[in-house]
């Protein structure tokens, strides 16, 4: 890095950082989550991030390079298309997979299965590990399906024979496709490091350093489904077993995340997705019991050590505001999709920086006297007193590209403090 995006890279990032504490910088910081958009005007597609990295790689430079407004980057890195395939991944559609419907240009697709039973909660928790892999593995990635033999049963224990579950004719073609498995992923994982040190290079702090989840979250996006988890909402019994489940999430996610308390990083900043808990979706109690307190206790691990919790909520938050008031001041980052955002100032403004909100919709479909007012309302609304950062509702994956300049136009001309 030369000493001018050394320079600008330490500027962007003390601005970011500013805003976070609750402080106010030069300017409010800009930080719009380009999705597929960056590939999109630049000759490549959301495919590319699954099977061409250097073609999405190179968008997401020059998309940098033309809009050095932004001051975090928001390329999140590649996905092995090939990985996937092997394993045969059945919770999400891709773009470019064999056979998909899934265009090019849209990120990938869920796919709501029920990979837990209700009368397999208590097996989930009192032997995770294997029901993990002789269970759970082989319904979530058929093409490891061997795994599902790993039974061991220590009757004599004097020879290798107590091993056989574990080198059958299954486990070994299992053993043989982990291997590929491993060597696509490999591919994506380093073609991501390129990147990202290209764009930290040029002078852009990354949005993020580490993912996690709400331990509700993971029990409904990957064991029991959406319409599952509701189903268990109403079941006092499975309550108990969901509370226990959750924390041993959170515990899990905590362990996970250890390498932040020791890597040697600019940006220190956890992503998570609220997918499970917007307004309407369960009661009070049960949002503290099952879904707060969990995910509070992983924020707190984090904060404990020096790691920004970017708390990204997804559907109507409006209910939910006083709780997340419930974290230590200056600490936490919440991002809003759909919310009072006035309001939202006004209950987190002295506890937590906020972000979000302004339309993907608008900036796709709608005019540009729309984006302006918008962008100008956000900034009248939110940037008073500081702990604000600018951010769409969503991820942009298309746009009128001059509405995206009449973002950025209103931005230098009306977000300066």
């Amino acid at each position: 890095m030369d000493e001018k995006n050394t320079s600008l890279f330490a500027e962007r990032k003390n601005r970011v950082d500013t805003a976070i504490s609750l402080g106010i910088p030069d300017r409010v910081p800009v930080a719009p989550f380009i999705a597929s958009y960056m590939q999109r005007v630049n000759g490549s597609s959301y495919k590319d991030i699954y099977y061409d990295y250097d073609a999405a790689g190179k968008a997401a430079v020059k998309f940098y390079t033309e809009h050095p407004q932004c001051d975090l980057h928001t390329f999140s890195g590649f996905i092995s298309g090939r990985a996937n395939e092997l394993a045969d991944s059945q919770m999400i559609d891709w773009p470019g997979k064999p056979g998909t419907l899934v265009s090019d240009y849209s990120s990938h697709q869920v796919i709501e299965r029920e990979f837990m039973t209700q009368e397999e909660c208590p097996e989930m928790l009192n032997d995770f590990t294997g029901f993990m892999i002789r269970k759970y593995i082989p319904r979530a990635y058929p093409g490891l399906r061997g795994f599902s033999g790993f039974t061991l049963t220590p009757t004599v224990v004097l020879n290798t024979r107590t091993l056989s579950p574990l080198y059958s004719e299954e486990a070994l073609e299992a053993y043989q496709n982990l291997s590929k498995i491993a060597q696509e992923d490999a591919k994506a994982g380093d073609a991501t490091g390129k990147y990202m040190q290209e764009l930290a290079g040029m002078g852009f702090p990354g949005l993020t350093s580490g993912m996690s989840e709400a331990p509700y979250d993971i029990l409904g996006d990957y064991f029991r489904g959406t319409m599952g988890i509701f189903e268990d909402l109403t079941d006092e019994d499975m309550q108990e077993y969901m509370e226990r489940a959750c924390d041993m999430f959170a515990d899990q996610q905590i362990q996970s995340l250890q390498y932040l308390r020791f890597a040697d990083m600019p940006v220190k900043r956890v992503f998570f997705p609220l997918h499970k808990a917007m307004d309407g979706f369960m009661n009070a109690e049960q949002y503290e019991r099952l879904y707060w307190k969990p995910l509070k206790k992983i924020m707190m691990a984090l904060i404990e050590w020096g790691v920004t919790p970017f708390i990204y909520t997804e559907g109507p938050y409006n209910t939910r505001l006083e709780q997340l008031t419930d974290v230590p001041k200056g600490k936490v980052l919440y991002h809003f999709e759909n919310v009072d955002m006035k309001e939202a100032k006004r209950v987190l403004g002295n506890t937590a920086c906020i972000m979000g909100n302004l339309s993907v919709t608008t900036m796709e479909f709608g005019k540009k006297e729309d984006v302006i007012r918008q962008t100008r309302q956000l900034l009248e609304d939110c940037m008073p007193g500081g702990g604000y950062i600018f951010d769409f509702n969503g991820t942009l994956e298309n746009c009128k590209p001059e509405n995206l300049d009449a973002m950025f136009e209103t931005l230098e001309k009306y977000g300066h403090y």
